[in-house]
């Protein structure tokens, strides 16, 4: 018998001496009654219009933006439309603070893609002016208009 198998053979008479308890620790104690009570309070009270009242004015918001009708090429129309984006974008945020607080799983999922939304759609404008991007006739270089 090795050195290594003795020292391993010590190892497993320690342990086997030694309760699962003192080995492990103590599990902890499971939620009170009351709290799991309180949770299922302040979902059923956030999660039916305030939840759902931010969820669509951002999703609003984010479909608007689809329909903008001004011209968006260059300059100013092209600035107001990334300043309506990031708007897009901040509701997305704000809507996803709060159903994430409020424990709205659905509704914080549809927040998360509407940030995604407004990101994607600001890197339509903003990729192809900063070279990484193919330029389209929608979508040119230029940042200002001539």
């Amino acid at each position: 018998m090795s050195d290594w198998d003795r020292k391993m053979a010590n190892i497993d008479k320690q342990l086997e001496s030694i309760a699962d308890d003192q080995l492990v620790g103590r599990a902890k104690t499971p939620a009170r009654a009351g709290d799991t009570g309180d949770i299922a309070k302040v979902r059923a009270e956030t999660s039916t219009f305030g939840v759902f009242a931010r969820l669509l004015l951002s999703v609003a918001l984010g479909v608007g933006i689809v329909f903008w009708p001004y011209g968006a090429r260059c300059g100013a129309g092209l600035a107001a439309y990334l300043g309506a984006v990031a708007v897009v974008i901040a509701s997305g945020i704000w809507s996803a603070v709060w159903t994430f607080r409020h424990r709205a799983g659905r509704a914080h999922a549809l927040s998360l893609l509407l940030i995604l939304w407004g990101m994607l759609l600001g890197a339509q404008e903003v990729l192809p002016r900063v070279g990484y991007a193919i330029p389209t006739p929608q979508h040119p270089t230029a940042w200002y208009c001539q």
